[in-house]
């Protein structure tokens, strides 16, 4: 896989620096989200309580933990194609569980429906960019490539 990179690379000047960039832009969101979770777990828990999640205490510490581990993996680049695609799962999951925009009414409830359909079709989009991260992996300026450099 990593002659294929190569390869592309030499047709693409600059991919290893976007690869880089991308890699920040993803993991961004799911950092600050970790973050806010960790500082307000009670809060968080509640949330996860009405969302129906099971022990929603616990939940939130799992969550944590894949929304601050994860990323910082990618971040680094260490173990990057098995974290995106551990990421990308978490994501749709996260979709599918806390964007349910079809149980909102568009005629009287429209702001929500709106707001949820967006945050939905949000995460679907990251999880694509997950997607390519896993398929081509982290780039050269990642800690998991420096044997290859």
């Amino acid at each position: 896989m990593v002659s294929d990179i190569s390869r592309l690379n030499d047709r693409t000047p600059g991919l290893d620096a976007g690869l880089l960039v991308a890699r920040i832009l993803l993991v961004a969101l799911f950092l600050v989200a970790g973050y806010y979770k960790l500082i307000d777990p009670a809060r968080n828990a509640a949330y996860f309580g009405s969302l129906g999640l099971p022990m929603p205490a616990a939940m939130v510490w799992v969550v944590v933990a894949i929304e601050i581990v994860l990323p910082l993996m990618i971040l680094f680049g260490i173990g990057t194609r098995w974290a995106a695609l551990g990421l990308l799962v978490f994501t749709i999951a996260s979709a599918f569980i806390g964007h349910r925009f079809w149980t909102f009414d568009q005629a009287t409830q429209f702001g929500q429906y709106f707001a949820q359909l967006s945050n939905f079709l949000k995460n679907l989009a990251i999880a694509g960019g997950l997607g390519v991260l896993a398929l081509v992996g982290p780039g050269r300026y990642a800690i998991e490539a420096r044997g290859r450099i």
